[in-house]
């Protein structure tokens, strides 16, 4: 079992940053490819961004491409998402989310967070 807590979220301006966090427990966190995904109220859950254990391969939504940025550090078992120039469309529940894969760009997520609130105004 992989447990992943996100923090982070909150109230910002549109053009404002923020730098959502994800801590995994449970398993060697190396082994993990970690993702990033957001449900907007009415939508539903799209993914954002993913990068592999060893940060080689990354990947990002046409939506946020030249704004976000995945970063993990493995001796922290944590996942970054740095979220620049948000926009009031960025308003979302932010989740973090993990499978255990190696090779390429993963089809899917055994384990996700909570979730974090994200709330850009206008």
């Amino acid at each position: 079992q992989v447990q992943l807590v996100e923090s982070g979220g909150g109230l910002v301006q549109a053009g404002g940053s923020l730098r959502l966090s994800c801590a995994a427990s449970g398993r060697t966190f190396s082994s993990l490819f970690m993702g990033w995904f957001r449900q907007a109220p009415g939508k539903e859950r799209e993914f954002v961004a993913g990068m592999s254990w060893s940060g080689r391969t990354t990947d990002y939504a046409d939506s946020v491409k030249g704004r976000f940025t995945i970063s993990r550090d493995n001796a922290k078992n944590t996942v970054y998402l740095q979220m620049n120039s948000l926009n009031p469309e960025d308003t979302a529940v932010y989740y973090c989310a993990a499978v255990i894969y190696s090779g390429g760009l993963p089809v899917g997520y055994d384990y996700w967070g909570q979730g974090t609130q994200v709330t850009v105004s206008s």
